[in-house]
């Protein structure tokens, strides 16, 4: 799971910075005057640059913990203390243990949230001129009708798509990268796998995927949240026949949601 490796990471940085405190300190460097502070902001060197990626992947890796500023306050003074050799305000023998089943409860709270926002959502989609809601509870509503063949849940389908959020977001998009993209509908999300076979080639679809068909309690990288419902738009190109070489063959498989297994 992700949202477990990124907190395997987080309590990697906390092991690291505990056996950093065994060791012997290192003089404590000058602070960095204002004009440094300002353009640590805007990384001008291949140095600085790194050294801001570091910060990037901190900050990603603190996603599971969905902290408030004020909490992230509290984190950078845990690691200014480390950094600068001062006495830390906790014991890390103490608190690092706490640090994983606290990601976890945050994760919970989050996806609570984000489901009872994304009921709401799917109430209303279903309420959408021409929506219907499969029995595993997906919404699909019919924007552009197609005329050609229709898939079942064992094929590979070539498709155009968009995935946002409910709040508009766009986390992924086969038409961002310009070509079209084809998948085993065997080997996505759940909501695809029931709902694309009520398509036909030619036809393009909205799908309103609920937390359960898509990535559940555990999210997917830093822009799909635990719990999280997801919008679709989908147009179905082709149904390549089994072992048919199609445009988006072989091409890298994108972001969520076309090459995640469904969850276990």
């Amino acid at each position: 799971m992700r949202m477990m490796l990124a907190c395997t990471l987080c309590v990697c940085f906390w092991l690291m910075a505990a056996g950093a405190r065994a060791a012997p300190k290192t003089p404590t460097p000058p602070a960095p005057s204002p004009a440094t502070a300002a353009a640590s902001d805007s990384p001008a060197t291949d140095e600085e640059r790194t050294l801001y990626a570091i910060g990037l992947v901190i900050g990603r890796n603190l996603t599971p913990f969905s902290l408030t500023p004020a909490e992230l306050a509290t984190v950078k003074a845990g690691i200014d203390a480390e950094v600068s050799g001062a006495k830390p305000a906790v014991d890390l023998s103490v608190y690092g243990p706490k640090i994983q089943p606290f990601a976890v409860a945050r994760q919970h709270a989050v996806a609570e949230r984000e489901e009872a926002a994304g009921a709401s959502y799917l109430e209303t989609a279903a309420q959408a001129p021409g929506a219907i809601r499969t029995p595993s509870g997906a919404v699909v509503q019919t924007l552009v009708a197609g005329t050609g063949a229709s898939p079942t849940a064992d094929d590979r389908v070539t498709v155009q798509y968009e995935g946002r959020l409910i709040d508009g977001t766009v986390f992924d998009s086969s038409i961002a990268r310009g070509a079209p993209f084809t998948t085993a509908l065997r080997g996505v999300i759940p909501c695809w796998t029931d709902a694309v076979p009520l398509m036909k080639v030619g036809g393009k679809s909205r799908l309103v995927c609920p937390a359960k068909l898509a990535y559940g309690e555990r999210g997917s990288g830093p822009n799909i949240r635990p719990g999280a419902t997801l919008v679709f738009d989908i147009e179905l190109l082709d149904i390549p026949a089994a072992g048919a070489a199609s445009p988006a063959a072989g091409m890298k498989a994108p972001a969520p949601p076309a090459t995640m297994p469904a969850p276990k």
